[in-house]
């Protein structure tokens, strides 16, 4: 994408998942005119995409032990996991006629830049881009009125073990309408670089190989920076939209503890439980009801389902099964369960 071209170069000075987005949402909706590049990573996250169940994309044991954040994007696709070996990129123009909203418009330019590196490059399917037939990058795209969005992935150094375990909630355990991830095979840039790169000498170059001598630095005035820290806490960082966004679906598990077994069954509709059974062979003497009942319009999140419970007398229900047992089955989906 070097051109001679003037490119507004941004970077967002941050590592925070939830405001890098607000952040590349508010330069799509407010900076009306030109041409942007944003350069950007984010801390240990997954990103899943617009139309997905976030429940079902994740590994939440996996992610609450790691302490991993979740969020949504705006844009389309499947889920993704950053973390600081992986680099984001932005791309943001006039939309123009409708063929120039062709993702290889924008994935032409990433494959030229890795070639430039010697790399064997090429874009494949609908929005990724191989190496040596695995995943370094993958990309979406969205339209606000005249102009468009394109970003992308790019996994120079991530750590692989991450990417697999924190993306790994068990299909079976879901029935969903939503979007589904396709996992691939993945690869790591710098694993294929002839001649090895620092982070900082990747993201140095593909300023360069994107912008060129047109690059011109620009950055946001402190009145539109508040801005978007309103709309990463108001909009980001909120549970509503993260998960209470996701579309109506299923979600059964099963575990056996000291107190017998438990399968709980969930319908969950705009983030709240719209429906619960509890089955098991666990030694309950007093009737569910009244607590399937109280269950029924909370969000289907740990804290709040833990409050509820807190109001019932689990020993009578659910014959010694504990609390955090409960909780556990109801929110750790994991593929041996």
């Amino acid at each position: 994408m070097a051109s001679e071209k003037s490119i507004h170069y941004l970077e967002t000075g941050s590592q925070d998942p939830y405001y890098n987005l607000a952040f590349e949402e508010f330069v799509l909706t407010h900076r009306l005119q030109g041409d942007f590049l944003l350069l950007w990573q984010n801390d240990n996250t997954i990103v899943i995409g617009r139309n997905q169940n976030a429940e079902a994309e994740i590994n939440r044991a996996f992610v609450e032990a790691h302490r991993i954040h979740v969020v949504r994007r705006e844009t389309g696709g499947g889920a993704v996991y950053h973390d600081l070996g992986n680099l984001n990129y932005s791309f943001i123009t006039d939309a123009g006629e409708t063929q120039k909203l062709e993702i290889p418009r924008f994935t032409r330019p990433v494959v030229e830049a890795l070639r430039g590196l010697g790399l064997p490059a090429e874009a494949s399917g609908r929005n990724d881009i191989l190496v040596n037939g695995l995943k370094v990058s993958g990309t979406a795209q969205r339209i606000h009125h005249q102009r468009i969005l394109h970003h992308g992935t790019l996994l120079f150094d991530s750590d692989p073990g991450a990417v697999a375990g924190a993306l790994n909630a068990d299909p079976a355990k879901f029935q969903s309408k939503s979007a589904k991830s396709v996992r691939s095979r993945i690869g790591n840039i710098r694993d294929f670089l002839p001649q090895d790169l620092e982070l900082p000498d990747f993201w140095a170059y593909l300023k360069q190989a994107f912008a060129g001598s047109g690059a011109v630095s620009d950055a946001l005035t402190p009145e539109e920076l508040a801005q978007v820290q309103a709309l990463a806490d108001g909009k980001y960082r909120t549970w509503e939209w993260n998960f209470g966004r996701s579309p109506q679906y299923n979600v059964t598990n099963h575990r056996r503890y000291e107190a017998g077994s438990i399968q709980p069954c969930v319908t969950v509709e705009g983030g709240k439980i719209t429906q619960i059974v509890f089955y098991g062979d666990f030694l309950s003497v007093s009737p569910l009801a009244p607590l399937t009942e109280a269950l029924r319009g909370c969000p289907f999140r740990s804290e709040d389902v833990g409050a509820v419970l807190d109001r019932f007398d689990l020993q009578a229900m659910f014959g010694g099964l504990r609390r955090e047992e409960i909780l556990d089955v109801l929110f750790h989906i994991t593929p041996d369960a």
